[in-house]
């Protein structure tokens, strides 16, 4: 039995300036009142293009993010590399829909794909497909209603894609396809599968992501699989649990649809197991990406992976989380030997302020995750006699 409660593991990678940084954006920056704060403070400061680079990047942006650019990730990556865990670059730049614009990012992925073909610690390269097409573009292509400027700005979508896609494969890199909200992850998982077919006929190279808080997910599962027995190609799949789930529950409000998200914590939680015992099962057709900082979903994956004879290191599998957090889990599972990534985000300060706002909700409102690593960081704290 892994014990993710081991700290001196957790936290090897840390100096102790390091860990007392983090100490203070847990059980400072993460608290009700400085939470909403810092938000409110924040957001007011992009509004008048205040600068805030030397407020956020010492602390948050440190906490959760590889750099402004890759050279700036790169000591990240070799100081992950020295205790097994690998990376994967994220240049978590959002909302962009000027043409120029979504350039630079594709520009931008393609060299995060170069770098994974030159450095073995660099073990998959990502991409959001929403960076690629403004949102009323993608889900009116999820509804088939598409003018002919929308479907000349839809195709400019795919092309950008399936460029990416060719370029990954032709390079033998990994490339995940990040999930998006559900009015338009439709047409992202009909492209991404389209792209499924045409580059995983032997090796996987293309990962489409399944967020398995919604209710659909596991059916969705068991029909691509299907699918890919039947037509002789391989599925990549990330399992994760889901980012956008109260946007999600409001907008069907909203729109007076039903909800596409489970409504309760304990459903997305079997759904998500059931969905990592199906995908060992047929490991022989797919490469699973766990995503998850749940601990007993990654030990159900060590449990299931001894019981079908799969090697810890099997390069089908591999778990993952976000840099600067569960630490515990990234860290104590590459201690046993398993394939381990962290994501690296990174991006100028000011572009990447929607994915750390993202972070400081998601520690705040997921139930135990704050708390969890800020005792496990005391606890680091106190066996170091800090």
């Amino acid at each position: 039995m892994i014990q993710f409660s081991n700290t001196e593991i957790s936290f090897q990678y840390k100096s102790d300036k390091e860990l007392k940084k983090s100490l203070i954006i847990f059980r400072y920056l993460f608290s009700g009142f400085m939470l909403e704060f810092g938000k409110f403070a924040v957001n007011f400061a992009l509004k008048l293009n205040l600068p805030i680079r030397w407020a956020v990047k010492p602390l948050i942006f440190h906490q959760f993010c590889g750099g402004e650019n890759i050279a700036e990730c790169s000591k990240v990556i070799s100081t992950l590399a020295k205790y097994n865990v690998k990376s994967i670059l994220d240049y978590s730049v959002e909302g962009k829909s000027v043409e120029n614009e979504i350039m630079e990012v594709f520009h931008e992925t393609i060299e995060t794909i170069n770098q994974a073909s030159k450095n073995k610690n660099i073990s998959f390269a990502v991409f959001k497909p929403s960076a690629f097409a403004p949102k009323d573009i993608l889900e009116k292509a999820s509804q088939k209603k598409l003018s002919e400027k929308e479907e000349i700005a839809f195709q400019f979508f795919v092309d950008k894609v399936d460029k990416l896609c060719s370029h990954a494969s032709k390079q033998k890199v990994k490339l995940l396809v990040d999930a998006e909200h559900f009015s338009f992850q439709q047409i992202v998982d009909d492209v991404t599968f389209s792209m499924m077919k045409k580059h995983n006929s032997s090796e996987v190279y293309i990962f489409n992501t399944l967020q398995m808080y919604r209710s659909d997910r596991l059916l969705y599962l068991q029909e691509v699989i299907q699918c890919s027995k039947n037509e002789k190609f391989k599925l990549g799949i990330k399992l994760v649990r889901g980012a956008y789930m109260e946007n999600e529950r409001k907008l069907a409000q909203e729109k007076k649809y039903l909800s596409p998200i489970f409504k309760t914590k304990e459903e997305t939680n079997i759904t998500f197991n059931n969905a990592v015992k199906l995908c060992v099962e047929n490991i022989e057709i797919l490469n699973l990406f766990c995503g998850t900082h749940n601990e007993d979903s990654c030990l159900l994956l060590t449990e299931l992976m001894a019981m079908q004879n799969i090697s810890k290191n099997d390069d089908r599998i591999f778990f993952a989380q976000l840099y600067g957090m569960s630490d515990n889990i990234s860290f104590n599972l590459s201690k046993e030997g398993y394939n381990v990534a962290k994501y690296i985000p990174y991006g100028p300060v000011k572009e990447v302020m929607p994915y750390l706002l993202r972070r400081a909700d998601e520690n705040s409102s997921v139930k135990g995750q704050s708390s969890r690593e800020l005792e496990l960081i005391i606890r680091e704290v106190k066996r170091r006699n800090l």
